[in-house]
């Protein structure tokens, strides 16, 4: 579906999209331009730009200022590889690419086909943006995919002014080779990524497949990694085109059980016994090491199956070069995991806070913070102090088990294997 909003040159109605928290200025979206009017179409395009590329592309440096302003990623690609500073460069945007290398964008960010910005500058003649890209870093002798540097791309007089500028800028004149990049590990951030069209540099040996399964015609591979102790916890993966599949569980989530309408019914005791699930899954899971890569615990995440066991859905843990940085239902997230980078959060403790969060919903059947969108959210529970409350009327053993898993400290939660035991005596009672 496109929505689209007409906005007059003083910028209101950008700024008023921009203040409704249900849209997401890193998503794909279209600028469009015109003499009297200019226009933001919020849309899923097909080259995957956000609203900062099209700004940077259109010359709207007004916009560009919200956008930055509004926690836009300077360094965001496109699905061709391509940051802003590439659409500014290429459009001669002397202005936005000033504002970009000032809010730290990389100069010398290659897209797919290798190309950097200096690239793009030299290509289409615009010197100025070129001299000021060198200026600020940009390497005059970064091969692309194809062997060409920004100077095999500039014309005669801009190529010898670019050369005698780096060279008094100390820069080294050798040609630097093009190196395929790959998600894993960089800094990329894509608007949209969550696909695998790109594999290349991906370590398959860093996957934990124990036995080969079937090989079928076209040489693809499946192999099975699935962990007896964990319920439910089987993934399958094919080669060259890593997927994870599980069992086939036909109730669907927790979550659609709870919220959406089901027949089945959850007493106190299912709860108890989905709750007793969860957690030895989890027990297991956090004997791993390595951890299981970005697996974020709520009820979407675990599937009931026939039996009514639940089982923690491993199909929902992204992969390491799948959506780095981006977030989803932070309504379950732990404050700390809100606020930090992933590198300096306790893992497990994170976990143990997203459990007490599912408990929360396993004995009140609603939503947490049902009310609010994922941005407000993520903002009152990481800078204001939101949190579930507890109404009257629930177990005071289980009351007692969620103020102990949800301690703001998070070296005081407990770990999962210190839970289960209790777990397993509500049950019995």
């Amino acid at each position: 579906m496109t929505s689209s909003l007409s906005v007059e040159r003083n910028s209101v109605a950008v700024r008023l999209w921009l203040d409704n928290t249900e849209n997401d200025l890193n998503l794909g979206g279209c600028f469009v331009s015109d003499a009297e009017w200019y226009k933001i179409v919020v849309r899923n395009d097909d080259h995957g730009f956000s609203p900062l590329h099209w700004a940077c592309r259109e010359g709207r440096s007004g916009v560009v200022d919200m956008l930055i302003m509004r926690g836009a990623r300077i360094n965001v690609m496109n699905r061709g590889d391509d940051t802003p500073l590439h659409l500014a460069a290429s459009h001669g945007h002397r202005e936005i690419v000033a504002k970009l290398i000032q809010c730290k964008a990389d100069p010398n960010t290659v897209n797919e086909h290798g190309n950097t910005p200096l690239h793009y500058a030299c290509f289409w003649g615009q010197d100025q943006v070129a001299e000021d890209l060198v200026a600020s870093g940009a390497q005059v002798c970064i091969c692309n995919r194809y062997g060409q540097t920004p100077l095999d791309k500039a014309k005669p007089h801009l190529r010898q002014l670019l050369q005698e500028k780096a060279e008094k800028l100390g820069q080294n004149m050798t040609k630097i080779p093009y190196k395929e990049t790959f998600w894993k590990g960089t800094m990329r951030t894509r608007p949209r990524n969550g696909t695998l069209n790109k594999q290349a540099g991906i370590d398959y040996k860093q996957l934990s497949l124990l036995a080969k399964i079937n090989e079928n015609q076209s040489g693809e591979n499946l192999f099975s990694s699935k962990h007896p102790p964990c319920p439910g916890c089987l993934s399958v993966s094919s080669i060259p085109h890593p997927i994870i599949i599980t069992h086939y569980m036909p109730y669907g989530s927790l979550f659609n059980i709870l919220h959406q309408g089901t027949t089945l019914v959850v007493d106190q005791s299912q709860a108890v016994k989905f709750a007793l699930d969860i957690a030895s899954g989890m027990a297991f899971l956090h004997t791993l090491e390595p951890m299981v890569s970005r697996l974020y615990l709520n009820s979407k995440h675990v599937m009931i199956d026939e039996d009514m066991t639940a089982r923690i859905c491993m199909a929902d843990a992204k992969l390491s070069f799948q959506c780095p940085g981006r977030m989803y239902s932070p309504a379950w997230m732990a404050p700390e995991a809100l606020q930090k980078r992933p590198e300096d959060i306790n893992r497990r403790s994170a976990d143990m806070w997203s459990f007490a969060v599912l408990l929360w919903e396993l004995v009140t059947r609603e939503v947490p913070f049902a009310d609010l969108s994922n941005m407000e959210i993520g903002m009152k529970v990481a800078l204001e102090g939101l949190r579930p409350t507890i109404p009257p009327g629930i177990s005071p053993h289980i009351c007692k088990l969620m103020r102990l898993c949800m301690n703001e400290d998070p070296a005081k939660r407990p770990k999962f294997d210190m839970i289960v035991p209790i777990l397993e005596k509500m049950q019995d009672k």
